[in-house]
């Protein structure tokens, strides 16, 4: 594939950071999609994590919406909605309510993992139906279905059949996405004829294998002729390399603490984060943030995207969803996300 500049797309986990409260983190990510849209990026995506000190995306709806009315063109999204902690009908009301609020721009990812702890999980599911992953695919036929302007048909046992729309008159529905870093979300995504995204911003092992099985098991299907897929990916970019480094510091020493089972807390300041390493090292977690590092795209604009470019040929997709995980250095706006608008605009220049 020639390399040529990929679309790009944002992933936003609204992190948290010290001294930073919910509704400043929550601003300044909404501060940032208003920026992507000005800069003509394609899409701006929000998380689904619970109970987790650095991030305040736990439900993408609202984000969604809030994020929607203040935009004009880009798309707006999930990415995605844990489906096991929901049931069904909900998700599709939501989505089909943000597709008539936004006609044409909302996207609706769909995901498998819990996006927390065993107890937020059990606290997330108490009711006992909405955790059956083993009707996960069922469940995203029945999304599909429900947000269509016919809506869906129950079928019962008995015979009879009944009639559930999750809105009463769709002029337009969101576009479904099927998200996941496995090759049973790969050949689920195939065999649905769905969109798929793989989640290489935290798997980090498996991209090939998922995207070959993708490709070659993809089924088309009303909504879909062909293949259709985009890659994520972990992203700083900065003036120089040497900010750039700083600025990646404190989200690898945050998910090196997640990946040693280390209590979470919120995001260091980069001063904070550089004062930790030098005054107490850590040889695991140094290992970890060494690992990520080879895999994460941190350095000067031009390079960061030279390689976002190489890294679309080599997988043959034209699109790249950007998590922009550069951290703040202390003194800067806690409603703004300074660092991560850099990184964006070098990403366009």
């Amino acid at each position: 594939m020639t390399m040529t500049t990929p679309a790009l797309s944002v992933l936003d986990l609204v992190p948290v950071r010290t001294g930073q409260t919910s509704a400043q983190a929550i601003a300044s990510s909404m501060q940032l999609a208003q920026h992507a849209d000005a800069l003509g990026l394609t899409r701006y995506w929000f998380a689904e994590h619970h109970n987790m000190p650095s991030v305040a995306s736990t439900t993408p709806p609202v984000l969604i919406a809030a994020a929607a009315a203040r935009t004009q063109r880009i798309r707006v999204g999930s990415g995605g909605v844990m489906l096991p902690n929901h049931a069904p009908l909900i998700v599709a009301e939501q989505f089909a309510a943000l597709e008539a609020l936004a006609p044409g721009r909302i996207d609706l990812g769909i995901g498998r993992a819990p996006g927390s702890d065993p107890v937020i999980t059990h606290l997330l599911r108490q009711s006992g139906t909405t955790g059956d992953v083993d009707r996960f695919p069922a469940h995203v036929q029945d999304i599909a279905a429900m947000v269509q302007s016919d809506g869906a048909t129950v079928r019962f046992t008995s015979g009879g059949e009944y009639g559930v729309k999750a809105t009463p008159a769709a002029s337009g529905s969101p576009t479904i996405w099927l998200l996941g870093s496995s090759d049973y979300s790969a050949q689920l995504a195939a065999a649905q004829g769905l969109p798929y995204v793989f989640a290489n911003h935290f798997a980090g092992v498996g991209l090939e294998r998922a995207l070959d099985l993708y490709r070659s098991q993809f089924r088309p299907s009303e909504t879909l002729d062909a293949p259709l897929t985009f890659l994520t990916a972990n992203v700083v970019a900065a003036p120089s390399a040497e900010e750039a480094e700083a600025r990646a510091l404190p989200q690898l020493r945050a998910m090196a603490r997640l990946r040693g089972n280390k209590p979470m807390r919120p995001l260091e300041t980069v001063d904070e984060a550089q004062r930790g390493a030098a005054e107490h090292p850590d040889a695991q977690e140094q290992t970890l943030i060494d690992a990520m590092r080879q895999r994460w795209l941190i350095g000067e604009g031009a390079e960061v995207r030279s390689s976002l470019a190489a890294f679309a040929a080599q997988h043959g997709v034209d699109e790249i969803m950007v998590s922009p995980v550069a951290g703040a250095y202390d003194g800067e706006p806690l409603d703004a996300a300074t660092g991560r608008a850099q990184t964006l605009d070098l990403l366009v220049a």
